[in-house]
């Protein structure tokens, strides 16, 4: 195993702390959701149901404000960014536990749409501070570091509620959003290379963002969020309906696990797959899981499927890194948040319903279906005619690098081509 790429990229100035504080700052919008769940059940007393709902408005809010949270990036630098989405998360953390259930609907909206994007920040900054033959690596350590954030923040929700309240939960994840928005004013992370235009609110006519190639590997990171997120009901109801749901915790950290592990190997290996065969992969790993029925062969059935997970999420978010010019990374960077936003939005009721419906088997057939045929598809649409002319023309050397198009739909060179239910 090659650990040179790893220490390459670690020996970039500013990646050291921008990850430190990233790690950080990711594990309050992890717990922000099981947080609300818990308030709106034990609190308000209403049920799952609702409890959805306010986290389906806040969803919706994320996916609309990813995007021109990164055009004001782009235009305005982010540190004007980060003040105006921490003032608002704090100022919706403090006030939500006096809310009424309506009220808190509209309210979760807006402050969806104004959340501090915590992981679009890190992945621009990124794509600045390291060289692009070096990208796949950091992207890797960006996906593992994800996948800690995952762990501890929804735990350390639960420790909170249940040893004081839900309320204080909420409060400690508005203080936590705060510490994290000075972190990273503090650190002020470069959003573009010392080569690149810088972002210029006077710039010239606006650089069109979403090309075809963009919206391909976009739909392909939706279909990833799609099959995790429905493998987390997948695992889930199996274990529900085998009477073994008290070992949900442990499958479920050796999920991680695999993850993590698939994502380091991701970052050293010297020729990756292509994002669209490591999404494609992913789909058809999961699709045999749903055969086995006890909570010990569950953990080894994940082992492929989850050795793919970090790799996917960390290829397709190098991959849209390098389909825009530096001048318009944020917006792509925002609608990347979005894409895996959709894909955990809809992968998780869609994969339940076909749990009620023929039992939790299909639920992993259903969501690797889904996603292999996603690749499948984006796969065709790139080798299709028109390629090149979806290109924007103002795109730099970043944009035209992936034209090379391989059989996964994404070039080869420098691991372009592969990154929840890990995604921010």
């Amino acid at each position: 195993m090659r650990l040179e790429p790893y220490r390459q990229v670690l020996s970039r100035p500013g990646v050291r702390p921008l990850m430190l504080v990233a790690l950080l700052a990711r594990v309050p919008p992890t717990a922000a959701g099981i947080t609300l769940t818990l308030h709106v059940v034990l609190d308000l007393h209403r049920g799952y149901a609702a409890a959805g709902a306010v986290g389906a408005v806040s969803t919706i809010g994320v996916a609309i404000g990813a995007p021109a949270l990164g055009r004001f990036v782009d235009r305005r630098g982010v540190r004007p960014m980060l003040l105006v989405t921490t003032a608002a998360e704090v100022v919706f953390w403090s006030v939500a536990p006096t809310l009424s259930y309506p009220v808190l609907l509209v309210v979760a909206f807006v402050s969806g749409a104004l959340t501090l994007p915590a992981f679009s920040v890190v992945r621009q900054s990124l794509a600045a501070l390291v060289p692009e033959e070096h990208r796949r690596t950091a992207y890797s350590i960006d996906s593992m570091s994800v996948e800690i954030s995952y762990m501890a923040g929804p735990a350390l929700a639960v420790l909170v509620v249940t040893t004081f309240s839900a309320t204080v939960a909420m409060w400690a994840v508005g203080a936590a959003t705060l510490l994290a928005g000075l972190g990273l004013y503090a650190l002020n992370p470069r959003m573009v290379d010392a080569d690149e235009p810088g972002p210029s609110a006077d710039a010239g006519p606006r650089t069109r963002v979403l090309h075809r190639r963009l919206v391909t590997i976009l739909a392909a990171a939706a279909g990833t969020t799609f099959v995790l997120s429905g493998t987390d009901v997948g695992i889930v109801a199996l274990l529900r309906e085998a009477d073994q749901l008290r070992w949900s915790g442990i499958v479920f950290v050796v999920w991680g696990a695999y993850s993590l592990a698939g994502g380091f190997v991701f970052g050293a290996v010297r020729r990756p797959l292509p994002t669209l065969v490591i999404i494609g992969l992913l789909g058809l790993c999961t699709i045999p899981i749903g055969l086995v029925g006890h909570w010990q062969w569950l953990c080894l059935a994940l082992v492929p499927a989850g050795m793919l997970c970090a790799p996917s999420l960390a290829s397709s978010a190098d991959a849209v890194s390098r389909l825009v010019p530096a001048s318009v990374r944020g917006e792509a960077m925002g609608w990347y948040g979005s894409a895996l936003t959709v894909g955990l939005s809809l992968g998780a009721p869609a994969v339940g319903a076909v749990v009620d419906r023929s039992g939790p088997g299909w639920a992993f057939a259903v969501a690797g279906a889904v996603g292999a045929t996603v690749a499948l598809v984006a796969t065709l649409v790139l080798r299709g005619p028109g390629i090149d002319a979806a290109v924007p023309p103002a795109a730099t050397r970043e944009a035209d690098e992936p034209s090379q198009v391989s059989e996964g739909g994404v070039s080869r060179v420098g691991g372009a081509g592969a990154e929840p239910a890990r995604a921010g």
